[in-house]
């Protein structure tokens, strides 16, 4: 069997080597097919959050273990959610909730061509973005919310992040906070567990642009539009989303070419102050 891909996979796992069960006995005892434990322990099979509390009876896990893998495989459904009815009920609880699938994740790898990416935004930007949609609590909830999610950071999680020159030339809430927030991303260029890469609009890429993406893993991809936010958990729509980050990660400039990039950014934006 392969190695498990994912936090997921591996504590499943290793809840069925505790139990000293077979791939073969858990699967006849959860009312599985081997072959499915199998793919579920590989990460190759999102499995229900009923099949998930399943397995965690069989394999007598602690209540509070059982719980929260049946929270993180519901965060985790496939779903799609308007942007309307996820602001009435307070954009906070989206937050916690791609907070909580970056917690569980080992590798995270993000795309966008025309907004900072949420997890390295500064509390001015993500104020600035907000605040068209949100006030009062609900703004000040939701904009915690963000802040919370990049204590990631500081783990031994792997971040590898592409945004293009255009995103960080759109100006979001005055000179003054764009300058900031480049100031932000040139510290993270320094961090060993993060790889910020720019793509420059004078690079040829050959290939047509696309919206903004999130990979946790090779098990999930968050997309979202003006509208709505995907998740998306089908090994094929993921593999898909993969192929697609890596070409764009092939026309990125990283490290010093990286950081000149933004200095240059930058430097237009003190001389509009």
């Amino acid at each position: 069997m392969k190695p498990p891909t994912n936090p997921l996979s591996e504590q499943l796992r290793l809840l069925r080597k505790q139990a000293n069960l077979s791939g073969a006995e858990a699967a006849r005892r959860a009312g599985l097919s081997p072959a499915k434990i199998s793919r579920v322990e590989t990460g190759t099979f999102m499995p229900t959050p009923q099949q998930v509390d399943k397995l965690c009876r069989v394999y007598k896990a602690p209540d509070e273990v059982r719980r929260q893998l049946v929270e993180l495989i519901e965060d985790l459904r496939e779903a799609t959610y308007s942007a309307r009815v996820t602001l009435q009920r307070g954009g906070w609880q989206m937050q916690q909730r791609i907070g909580r699938i970056e917690a569980v994740s080992t590798l995270l790898r993000s795309f966008s061509p025309d907004t900072v990416i949420g997890l390295v935004q500064s509390e001015p930007y993500i104020r600035a973005i907000l605040s068209g949609f949100l006030t009062g609590d609900d703004l000040e909830s939701t904009v915690q919310a963000r802040l919370d999610r990049q204590a990631v950071l500081d783990s031994s999680r792997e971040f590898r992040l592409i945004m293009t020159e255009g995103t960080l030339r759109w100006n979001v809430g005055g000179a003054g906070v764009m300058a900031g927030q480049l100031a932000r991303l040139t510290t993270l260029l320094h961090r060993d567990n993060v790889r910020l890469g720019v793509i420059p609009w004078t690079t040829e890429t050959g290939m047509p642009g696309a919206h903004a993406f999130h990979l946790y893993d090779s098990r999930a991809a968050i997309v979202g539009t003006i509208n709505a936010t995907a998740i998306m958990t089908d090994s094929r729509d993921v593999a898909e989303y993969v192929s697609w980050f890596e070409r764009l990660e092939a026309t990125a400039s990283f490290g010093d070419q990286a950081a000149a990039v933004i200095e240059r950014i930058a430097a237009d934006y003190r001389s509009l102050t």
